[in-house]
């Protein structure tokens, strides 16, 4: 029985392979984790010079404790809304009638009236639409993974979340202007460029949302 069971599931494997489709166990797709930034180690202390500056220790009066460093912690509250839609259409009508006179003389006068004339007539009608809504709200925070020209922090970080029937990620990558970041070290997503943003699962209910192998094999196959 465990032989058959291995042999089913390797012609399967095989089966999958040549028409592209993932195998089973592979069907729930594994996300590559990004690892924490963290911040560099602190400097040794120098050798006293008798000077009250110390540069280690600097905070000016003006300063606050927003994120700005390498490995600093930066909240962002997700408000991404998008709304697309498009429509297309198009008609077309043609139309034409000919027709030739002759003398009422023999042997024209033999020749029946209805091939005399002639015509044709064409038309084309079509339209399109197409239409999508995503929302995605909420917050993650994520660390700075880099100080860029200009004051523009570069940030990576991810959320996961452990459910009973599987795994929720979100994902987060981007390019932040420090001014942009609020008192509250936090930026709405609305204000990271080049942002890259991925919000999925993995599990029982992924799986079984998804189309499965041999449904799929059966579909490339059908051509209906």
């Amino acid at each position: 029985m465990a032989q058959a069971s291995a042999v089913a599931l390797l012609a399967a494997s095989i089966v999958a392979a040549a028409l592209g489709l993932p195998a089973a166990p592979a069907l729930a797709a594994r996300v590559k984790p990004i690892p924490p930034t963290l911040p560099a180690a602190p400097v040794p202390p120098a050798t006293p010079t008798g000077s009250l500056y110390d540069p280690g220790r600097y905070s000016g009066l003006a300063s606050d404790l927003r994120a700005r460093h390498v490995g600093d912690l930066i909240t962002i509250r997700l408000v991404e809304r998008t709304r697309s839609s498009k429509s297309a259409s198009a008609n077309s009508d043609r139309e034409s009638n000919n027709r030739i006179g002759l003398p009422d003389v023999f042997p024209f006068n033999r020749i029946p009236s209805g091939a005399l004339g002639g015509g044709s007539t064409q038309g084309f009608s079509g339209s399109g639409e197409a239409r999508q809504n995503n929302e995605l709200f909420g917050e993650i925070t994520v660390t700075v993974a880099e100080v860029l020209p200009g004051g523009i922090l570069r940030v990576a970080g991810e959320k996961r979340l452990m459910l009973n029937r599987g795994e929720e990620h979100l994902q987060l990558q981007g390019l932040v202007r420090a001014q942009d970041v609020g008192f509250d070290n936090s930026v709405p997503s609305t204000r990271i460029a080049d942002a890259r943003i991925r919000f999925g699962g993995t599990g029982q209910v992924a799986d079984n949302s998804k189309q499965g192998w041999l449904a799929r094999f059966f579909a490339r196959l059908s051509p209906l």
